[in-house]
């Protein structure tokens, strides 16, 4: 498949700057794959839309301020990324310039004196490092809060405050490892999921630690080609039993984002049962693939050309052919279009059935 298929027109103001407030008064387009019919709405009623004994998986992965700006032995500054921590205090980095290794790197607080020190180890691919901090654990994350940067989109033109990084994040975040959102979540808040809840719609969890891989552009014209980065993913047991049981009766298993659709897929065996797994992933859903265990997804609008669209794309040919699902996926973005949805992570969402 070329990549140009996943290609269309956005007109830059649809990009979406900031989230609406409250979060679920963002739109909503409901996209039924029986009956191909579109309906827009507001995202509060999301309730509309499900069904009693529904269940809602969500990633409650937690965004951490991954971009640091260390300081040389020889005075100069270098941007460090965090990736992905090995073991204590040992982690994985990109490095934004030259650098060689057992360079040692540091921030230090101007007030208290503490610093931060990174002794870079050894490469591991293409950019990609790994530096081993003298901080660890609580000290570690207490000092990336107050000296790092939470790393958003380059389409966000704000820049890294207290409230936006309360904003990029979602309101049930619990397991510090992410450098990117699972944005399909922002839209939630308290009292949506209190009215899902009364409705008799369960809700689960899995972790995918989100990584640059994911929203990395596609470089090959011929997308089977592509190779997607792994990112650490973690589904318990009582998780998995509980959403096995739910399939076995029927129930619809919606996933609320694409990484929670990966999660869920990756851990799937080819008898469609869920597996407890907790180790890193790379699983590229693309047109033609047929997911085993996902029934229905929430999303926001993606980037053209993205892994994410050509999940979407998979999803929505389902049960047909994958030109289907690529058709219909442009058929549904052309219409979002039109009616001035709001794109990307503090965009609008859709719901497919």
């Amino acid at each position: 498949m070329k990549l140009s298929l996943f290609d269309y027109n956005l007109p830059r103001e649809l990009i979406a700057q900031t989230p609406k407030e409250p979060r679920d008064v963002s739109g909503l387009l409901v996209y039924d794959r029986k009956s191909g019919k579109i309906e827009h709405d507001r995202f509060f009623n999301l309730p509309r839309y499900l069904q009693p004994n529904d269940v809602l998986v969500f990633n409650n992965t937690k965004v951490f301020p991954a971009r640091l700006i260390m300081q040389k032995p020889t005075g100069g500054k270098i941007e460090i990324f965090l990736l992905r921590e090995i073991k204590n205090g040992l982690w994985q980095c990109l490095i934004g310039g030259r650098i060689k290794s057992t360079k040692k790197l540091e921030i230090r607080n101007q007030k208290s004196g503490q610093a931060l020190c990174g002794q870079i180890i050894g490469k591991v691919a293409e950019s990609v490092w790994l530096i081993k901090f003298n901080l660890t654990g609580k000290k570690f994350l207490k000092f990336i809060e107050k000296h790092g940067e939470t790393p958003l989109p380059p389409y966000i033109k704000t820049k890294d405050n207290k409230k936006i990084r309360a904003e990029y994040q979602t309101i049930y975040a619990k397991h510090f490892g992410s450098v990117a959102a699972p944005t399909a979540g922002f839209h939630f808040t308290k009292k949506l999921l209190a009215n899902l809840k009364k409705k008799d719609i369960a809700e689960e969890f899995v972790t995918l630690h989100v990584g640059l891989g994911t929203f990395q552009p596609v470089k090959v014209d011929q997308i089977e080609k592509h190779r997607m980065h792994a990112e650490f993913a973690s589904i318990d047991k009582k998780t998995c039993d509980f959403l096995n049981a739910a399939k076995k009766q029927g129930r619809r298993i919606i996933a609320v984002g694409t990484t929670t659709a990966r999660t869920l897929e990756a851990a799937t065996d080819k008898n469609g049962k869920l597996r407890p797994i907790k180790k890193e992933v790379n699983i590229f859903i693309y047109p033609g693939y047929k997911f085993k265990f996902v029934d229905g997804l929430v999303s926001n609008f993606h980037l053209p050309k993205s892994t994410l669209l050509m999940l979407i794309s998979a999803f929505l040919g389902q049960g047909k052919n994958k030109n289907f699902g690529i058709k219909t996926m442009r058929k549904i973005y052309v219409t979002a279009v039109r009616k001035k949805y709001r794109f990307y992570s503090f965009g609008d969402a859709m719901l497919i059935e």
